[in-house]
């Protein structure tokens, strides 16, 4: 059994990343990512368009989602005139990307080519 040191600050940190955590939690929900595809495939949307996409959720719905997206730096607004148009800023994700991802991945990546490589060339070197 593994024991619990008793110390808060080293077994439960709470400022250890808290963008990090913010971004993580935004990403989370399956409607929020619904939003930032939208925001993809067309950027700089209005709240309208962006609540015509989501018919059975309320106005205030998507802007909830809207305001926790825009706490984690994933979707930047800019009023022109009366609207306020959203944009997708990807550098969260890329950054949660090369911290998170690349670091675990790449052990396996490296073995899977040099796996590749150890297969193609023995194939190269058998007898036809």
């Amino acid at each position: 059994m593994i024991g619990l040191t008793g110390d808060q600050t080293v077994t439960y940190h709470a400022d250890v990343e808290p963008q990090s955590d913010a971004v993580f939690k935004a990403l989370a929900d399956p409607t929020r990512r619904a939003l930032l595809d939208a925001l993809f495939e067309q950027d700089g949307q209005s709240v309208q368009s962006l609540c015509d996409l989501f018919p059975t959720m309320t106005r205030f719905g998507v802007m909830k989602h809207l305001a926790l997206l825009e706490a984690a730096n994933l979707v930047i607004t800019h009023r022109q005139g009366r609207q306020k148009l959203h944009y997708l800023n990807p550098v969260p994700i890329q950054q949660l990307a090369e911290r998170w991802i690349s670091k675990y991945a790449q052990p396996f990546t490296r073995a899977l080519v040099g796996l590749q490589t150890g297969l193609e060339r023995h194939l190269a070197e058998e007898p036809a």
